[in-house]
């Protein structure tokens, strides 16, 4: 039975609101929502009003369940809103969700933009380095600002980033009396403060350097690193065989300089990663690069596996890096890893590769020898210069192959 019912709200306040959102209100025994969305709201509106607690909590609405309670949203509560939120704790049978334009599509209408073909960013209560995953020559991004100084901030990182020629249209009060709109290019942008409610829209034009791609196996220069980095095609095969989904967790064990972490999470917004790091002084490596590359969600942990690895989410895939031959690694990962989940491992020693060869012939998988050589000069000639050959071990763990190793053992 429904009891809770979200309604979007524009600018143009409750006149603006369709008669099922009108009448949920009229009916409602609570409303609730932010200060200046129940300020919307007129006399007659019957209902006990209650403001979002601060800091920002929903976990008290579950308490009024069989009680008719209205929430208010901005546009549509199911972009980046709370009724995201609210789906995590009510089930879809229990609420209705009424929905008004997103300042987002508003936005996208007033500069004829296909909604489809533009890439979309919330800043609000997320790190600006969010939006440096999708700065590439010639991308359309429609930015939802957290307050009336994000755009000088997202200015100042766009020069930073080389895109100072990137064309920025910032929205206030979209779908209101109070609409505005201010055109400017981010190197011309003047510290100015606008209205807390508004969008950047980013055309981007980089300046300076090539945009990274799309594909895995960004180039080593864009990682800082003291040498402790998976390189670019190693890195490229390695991503392949870990085989990232949306959703998905990531341990990347002994994680370098974070670029397997990095990339995993650049390969959809959903992907997550920790990277498990004992080397204290590769964490600030790890933190700037996490930044730089636009997933500022990475989490680092200091510490040396195994014992590191203790009470973290259970993953869905794992990479070792580093350490297949330090005792207990292996084993405390394969534990770890969910049934279906991959791990897979690098080693680039005789023992590290020792230790794969081993682990292979008790839990399957595949070994894969990878020999990259890039042509070099040699004196007014150029020839083969070859790196480390790296053994890439990948396994998936299947409840199958358990039951079979303890048949056996029986």
């Amino acid at each position: 039975m429904v009891w809770l019912t979200v309604v979007g709200i524009g600018e143009d306040g409750f006149f603006g609101l369709g008669r099922a959102a009108r009448r949920a209100l009229l009916e409602a025994a609570v409303v609730m929502g932010g200060e200046r969305h129940l300020a919307m709201l007129p006399a007659r509106i019957r209902a006990r009003r209650e403001a979002w607690p601060k800091p920002f909590d929903v976990a008290h609405v579950a308490a009024y369940r069989g009680t008719p309670v209205c929430i208010l949203a901005s546009g549509d509560p199911m972009l980046f809103g709370v009724g995201s939120t609210l789906a995590r704790i009510v089930s879809p049978e229990e609420m209705r969700v009424i929905s008004g334009p997103s300042s987002l599509s508003l936005a996208a209408a007033r500069l004829g933009w296909p909604l489809q073909e533009v890439s979309t960013v919330s800043l609000v209560g997320r790190p600006l380095a969010s939006l440096n995953a999708h700065l590439r020559n010639g991308a359309r991004v429609l930015v939802m600002s957290g307050n009336g100084g994000s755009p000088d901030e997202i200015s100042t990182l766009l020069n930073e980033r080389g895109f100072g020629a990137t064309a920025m249209s910032v929205f206030e009060h979209l779908g209101g009396l109070r609409e505005r709109r201010i055109d400017a290019q981010a190197r011309t942008w003047h510290d100015q403060m606008v209205a807390d409610l508004n969008i950047v829209a980013l055309t981007c034009r980089a300046e300076t350097g090539d945009s990274l791609p799309l594909t895995t196996g960004l180039p080593d220069n864009a990682f800082l690193n003291d040498g402790q980095l998976t390189k670019r095609d190693v890195r490229a095969i390695t991503l392949a065989r870990l085989a990232p989904a949306p959703g998905e967790l990531l341990w990347d064990v002994g994680a370098g300089c974070g670029s397997i972490g990095i990339e995993w999470m650049r390969s959809h917004p959903t992907c997550r990663a920790i990277a498990i790091e004992s080397d204290s002084r590769r964490h600030a490596f790890i933190a700037h690069n996490r930044d730089a590359l636009g997933v500022p969600g990475l989490r680092l942990v200091e510490g040396r596996a195994p014992a590191a690895l203790a009470g973290l989410p259970t993953p869905d895939a794992i990479f070792i890096g580093g350490g297949v031959t330090v005792p207990g690694v292996l084993q405390a990962c394969w534990s770890s890893l969910r049934e279906g989940g991959r791990l897979v491992a690098n080693a680039v020693t005789l023992q590290g590769e020792a230790a794969l060869v081993e682990w292979r012939s008790r839990y399957g998988g595949t070994l894969t020898r990878i020999a990259i050589s890039e042509a070099q000069p040699l004196g007014g000639f150029d020839t083969w210069r070859g790196a480390l050959p790296i053994t890439l071990l990948d396994v998936t763990k299947a409840a199958r192959i358990e039951e079979g190793r303890s048949a056996q053992a029986r």
